[in-house]
């Protein structure tokens, strides 16, 4: 199924991504082959993440949170999701 996801980075910060296969894909970020960004910010963990029914869901959800400021974010990655304009059942295909 595909997934949307926030790394929490060592220095702190975000990483936001989409994947059919989160697992590998968090293998491959942890290896230092997951992107340039978290490659320069080992080690990574998850943060969050949500699971789609197609993955152009889950792509047009990580290009909305990549424009997210860091408290939108975190509202997310806390459950927060009253604080979320946007982030209804509904909207997010459940």
């Amino acid at each position: 199924m595909p997934h949307v996801y926030i790394l929490r980075c060592v220095d702190d910060s975000f990483y936001t991504g989409s994947t059919t296969d989160l697992a590998w894909r968090l293998e491959q970020h942890q290896a230092g082959f997951g992107g340039d960004y978290t490659r320069r910010r080992l080690p990574v963990e998850l943060a969050w993440t949500a699971e789609f029914e197609r993955i152009d869901e889950a792509f047009a959800w990580e290009r909305r949170i990549h424009r997210w400021n860091r408290a939108k974010k975190l509202a997310l990655i806390e459950g927060r999701y009253d604080d979320l304009q946007g982030w209804s059942r509904r909207s997010r295909g459940r």
